[in-house]
Formats: C-alpha cells, sequence, structure tokens
C-alpha cells in the first residue's frame, strides 16, 4: 500500500470509491465538498492505492488556520488494515508542515464510525469539530 497526493486523474475512482465506502446520504453530503476542495487545495487530499487500485481516501481542509479531517473512506475490503491510519497520518504531516494552529476531526452523523480510529490515534473530544456546517467547504 502506498499513500500519495491525490491527482486529477483520480477524480473517477476517488468517486467511485467514496460510492462504495459510504453510505448513500453519505457520499451525497460528501461530493459537493470534495469536488470544492479540489478547486481550493487538492494537496488536502489523499488517496491510499494498492497494486494502482485506490484503496482510500482522506479529505482535508484548512479552516481558520486549523487543519479538519473532513472525510475518510476506505473499500471495504481493505478496512482494518491500517489503511485509515496511514491516510490519517499522511495528513497530520501535511497540516504539520503549514504549521496549523491545531488539528482536528469534523464529526457529523455520517463519519461518527470513523471515531474509533481517530481516539486510538490521539484524538479525543477536544479535537472534535461537531458540527461540519462550520466548514467552509460544507457550503
Amino acid at each position: 500500500m502506498h499513500v500519495r497526493s491525490f491527482q486529477l486523474s483520480d477524480v473517477t475512482p476517488v468517486t467511485e470509491l467514496l460510492q462504495t465506502a459510504l453510505s448513500e446520504e453519505c457520499f451525497e453530503s460528501t461530493i459537493e465538498p470534495f469536488s470544492r476542495q479540489l478547486s481550493w487545495d487538492s494537496d488536502l487530499i489523499v488517496v491510499a492505492e494498492d497494486e494502482g487500485e485506490i484503496i482510500g481516501a482522506l479529505i482535508g481542509t484548512i479552516e481558520k488556520n486549523h487543519g479538519c479531517y473532513f472525510r475518510i473512506a476506505v473499500h471495504p475490503d481493505y478496512r482494518r488494515r491500517g489503511v485509515g491510519k496511514s491516510l490519517v497520518t499522511a495528513m497530520e504531516s501535511r497540516f504539520q508542515a503549514r504549521k496549523v494552529s491545531g488539528i482536528y476531526v469534523a464529526v457529523d452523523e455520517h463519519n461518527s464510525f470513523a471515531m474509533p480510529l481517530y481516539e486510538a490515534m490521539g484524538y479525543d473530544e477536544n479535537h472534535i469539530f461537531k458540527s461540519v456546517r462550520k466548514l467552509s467547504i460544507v457550503g
């Protein structure tokens, strides 16, 4: 598995991954912020690939000098193999390189399932944005 920056050629496979890995409602609430973040700063989207296939993606954003994990998606066949942890670690490095004043997890009804991953990586209730409506990528 290799984690790397998003590339323009990844649009279709990442969109397909989001459709596969997320519920229909979550996908619908993610696709517009994904597009918006692509147009603003695609370096804050990272993908994990295995043998040329995209198996995971993490959409991050920076809001008022705070790094924020917006949405993580891992293909069901690759869950519980360290893909999510690798994506979060890669994004955390990007946030740190940009010298953000803090790193937070955006939590809404669609991504609460990912909280055990973030908690295992040291993100507790002090690192949580309860409502993603505050994020400009959400609109």
